[in-house]
């Protein structure tokens, strides 16, 4: 895992600013208004690695609520294309969205299927190095 964070960290926009950082009680604060679990391995995510503005599909934040990444907005918007509630959004490109289960798991939705396509990632870490990585 410290080796993805690290090529994470090493891709971010230099131009950029790094985002803000939530901490563990701006995520349970974010649990209890918007009525979601967040399961720990996007809890990790989020409290190392959401402040990163990287090429590829871009991951939820947190502490912005006008971004296209907030993860609330994102959230209903999977869940009316029909996303089971327990599964919770880590990250929207396009038409489809990877999900992140209760058992940390992630899954891939596709909205043109309204289903899950199969692929499955073991942890937040190992979607990040095949996927956000990748680009």
């Amino acid at each position: 895992m410290e080796d993805v964070i690290e090529r994470i960290r090493a891709g971010h926009y230099r131009d950029w600013d790094l985002l803000d950082r939530p901490d563990e009680e701006s995520l349970a604060r974010l649990e209890v208004e918007h009525g979601m679990v967040l399961p720990a391995g996007l809890r990790e995510f989020l409290l190392r690695v959401s402040d990163v503005v990287r090429d590829g599909p871009a991951p939820v934040t947190v502490m912005d609520e006008f971004a296209e990444t907030h993860l609330p907005g994102l959230a209903e918007l999977a869940w009316d294309q029909g996303v089971p509630r327990d599964l919770v959004v880590l990250c929207q490109d396009e038409s489809d969205f990877w999900l992140v289960a209760p058992d940390s798991t992630v899954v891939h939705w596709s909205c043109d299927t309204k289903g899950l396509t199969g692929e499955r990632w073991e942890s937040v870490w190992h979607w990040a190095r095949d996927v956000w990585l990748r680009v």
